[in-house]
């Protein structure tokens, strides 16, 4: 049995969506992400379709604005979940943020980063993203200990340093999940975390390690980022 295509996260400013069918990324305002949950039978959903309709008449909007806006909504929300099952990640308090990490790995370190990115590169380059999810997880399952944050920075620094001898791009995507392989590869486990934030709206990757996250780019410091999937799940 395969895992659920479709992971969604909560927040105060909606709901963001990950399809792993397809790697996209869908954000939900509040009244949207709450149709989200609406059941899929069509009775069902025509009762609340009108309920909503009700309350928001009461405000002054036109109902039927609100009717078709929020049927339309609903249907776009079918399409995309298609039977497929959501998994809901449970809010938690942020992360604490550090920044671009002050580490010398060690030489073993360094060479497994050579191999973790290139394997990160490849993956990335030539498999749909719920293809790289599965090998992701395949390595959090190798022998090994969380990792503490010295051991996560140590890695991020090592991947950071194997791609600057790397022509192409390695960004937000590339380098933590190169991070999670290299550690995988020494014996420890950081968590490689997919996540959207809402404004401005956007996506991205990120090292997480004793509940901190590591090496974010000091250049980016708007958060939080909403935490979408997280390998291996924290909750485990």
């Amino acid at each position: 049995m395969t895992g659920p295509r479709l992971h969604a996260a909560r927040g105060p400013a909606g709901t963001a969506v990950l399809d792993l069918a397809t790697g996209r990324w869908t954000i939900l305002d509040p009244i949207a992400a709450g149709l989200l949950d609406w059941p899929p039978a069509p009775a069902e959903r025509a009762a609340l379709i009108e309920e909503a309709t009700a309350r928001w008449a009461t405000t002054g909007a036109d109902p039927a604005l609100v009717r078709t806006g929020l049927s339309r909504a609903a249907a776009d929300l079918d399409r995309l979940r298609a039977g497929r099952p959501v998994h809901h990640t449970l809010p938690g308090p942020p992360p604490a943020v550090r920044f671009t990490p002050d580490a010398r790995p060690a030489l073993y370190v360094r060479a497994a980063a050579v191999a973790g990115l290139a394997a990160a590169l490849l993956l990335l380059r030539f498999l749909p993203i719920r293809h790289v999810v599965a090998v992701a997880r395949s390595a959090a399952r190798l022998p090994g200990r969380p990792a503490s944050v010295h051991n996560a920075e140590a890695a991020v620094a090592a991947v950071r340093a194997a791609g600057n001898w790397w022509p192409g791009r390695v960004a937000c995507l590339e380098e933590p999940l190169a991070a999670h392989l290299t550690a995988a590869l020494t014996g420890r486990r950081v968590h490689w975390v997919l996540g959207a934030r809402f404004a401005p709206r956007g996506a991205h990757a990120w090292t997480e390690a004793e509940h901190h996250v590591v090496g974010q780019d000091e250049n980016d410091r708007v958060w939080p980022y909403l935490p979408v999937l997280t390998v291996p799940d924290s909750n485990r």
